[in-house]
């Protein structure tokens, strides 16, 4: 596609028109400079026209309550058996003490997952383990939100205890789950997942479960794992799902929906060594990142409006880049991560209040707290 032909793409965005599977991938295949700046100018600007200005950042403490997983994805760094060394399972006390911590520094938000352990069961099931983690932090702050087990953990504990997916959202749900991490999607393409996580749902199981979250009135977020060995095609065929899920949850009026979209690039530093040697490198490429970020926005952004880059796995420096690429929103506080960093990223765990503020007021943009459901928080 000549560079006419990308402008006159991008201006039939910035128009209002949701982008073609074909034209995305075009987008994503560009590599002259001028059009990788034009492509990055668009989504800024529908930024500006779907988002606002106004840059958005959550106070939020991470929980991953144990490591120990049946699974072996290729790309995981994180997952242990449960004699090996680094293996851990939180308690309850444990549990309760990462809680309160994040509320005593002012946390909104409890985001927990964990590792798929057939161990983890009460009365010998493990939906029952599952509500007692709900409970362990609602009992104490029924005040926090509470955005809790991936689609995979739903699937998990569906299968460990013979239900249907719709019973085990409904009971996290009554129990006091509020919203759901939109984690375990990767790429939506079973080409890719059969040799990045084999053992994990496959595409159809992901969209069906988030659909049903949807149906029964819990927010989900959304995500995409890229930069390993997906192609433009498959990332563009996984925004194509997510944007199909969300017009289904709106044309359907379902009462809850995806509330962002969240790049998370590869960290392949400390992964297995066979993807490592495959992907090549060990850090994520900052401008495919960007690219992929900007054509995100501009293929999505007209039904998800809310794009966060991930300063675990781009640093600060990188996620700012991002904020001018299409995102409004610079993510949480996180207080603690163990995933990505075991990964061997290098954007830390824990990011202050004021220095996700100071990074915001850098770019000449005002910032805005929020709560998970982007409504405003007045500290």
């Amino acid at each position: 596609m000549s560079t006419v032909t990308v402008d006159a793409t991008l201006d039939r965005a910035l128009s209002g028109y949701d982008l073609s599977p074909e034209e995305g991938v075009i987008l994503l295949k560009q590599t002259d400079q001028s059009a990788l700046a034009a492509i990055r100018a668009t989504a800024d600007k529908l930024r500006q026209q779907q988002a606002g200005d106004t840059v958005t950042y959550i106070i939020n403490r991470n929980i991953n309550f144990s490591n120990i997983c049946e699974q072996h994805c290729s790309f995981c760094a994180f997952r242990r058996d449960e004699t090996e060394a680094g293996a851990y399972w939180l308690d309850w006390a444990q549990i309760l003490e990462k809680a309160t911590d994040g509320v005593q520094r002012g946390a909104t938000e409890i985001c927990m997952q964990g590792g798929l352990n057939p161990q983890a069961q009460l009365n010998g099931k493990s939906l029952p383990y599952y509500l007692k983690l709900v409970e362990t932090i609602k009992q104490e702050f029924p005040q926090l939100h509470l955005h809790a087990f991936s689609p995979q953990e739903v699937q998990f504990i569906a299968r460990e205890d013979g239900l249907e997916y719709a019973d085990v959202i409904i009971a996290l749900r009554d129990a006091g789950v509020d919203s759901m991490p939109g984690t375990a999607a990767e790429v939506l393409d079973d080409e890719v997942r059969r040799i990045l996580c084999p053992e994990k749902i496959d595409t159809a199981t992901w969209l069906s479960i988030v659909s049903t979250a949807h149906r029964l009135g819990l927010h989900t977020t959304s995500t995409m794992l890229s930069g390993h060995i997906e192609t433009p095609e498959q990332q563009i065929k996984h925004l194509e799902k997510l944007r199909s899920l969300q017009q289904t949850a709106i044309h359907r009026e379902y009462p809850a929906r995806m509330t962002e979209f969240i790049l998370l690039p590869f960290v392949g530093k400390e992964a297995p060594k066979p993807l490592r040697r495959r992907v090549g490198h060990d850090q994520p490429i900052l401008t495919d990142a960007l690219l992929l970020t900007a054509v995100a926005r501009i293929f999505l952004g007209n039904w998800i409006p809310n794009h966060q880059p991930s300063w675990v796995k781009l640093g600060l420096l990188g996620a700012t880049e991002a904020l001018l690429s299409g995102c409004n929103d610079i993510g949480g506080t996180l207080m603690e991560e163990h995933i990505t960093t075991m990964a061997g990223a290098q954007g830390g765990t824990n990011m202050s209040v004021e220095t996700l503020q100071a990074a915001i007021t850098d770019l000449g943009r005002p910032y805005q707290q929020r709560d998970t459901l982007y409504r405003k928080v007045e500290r």
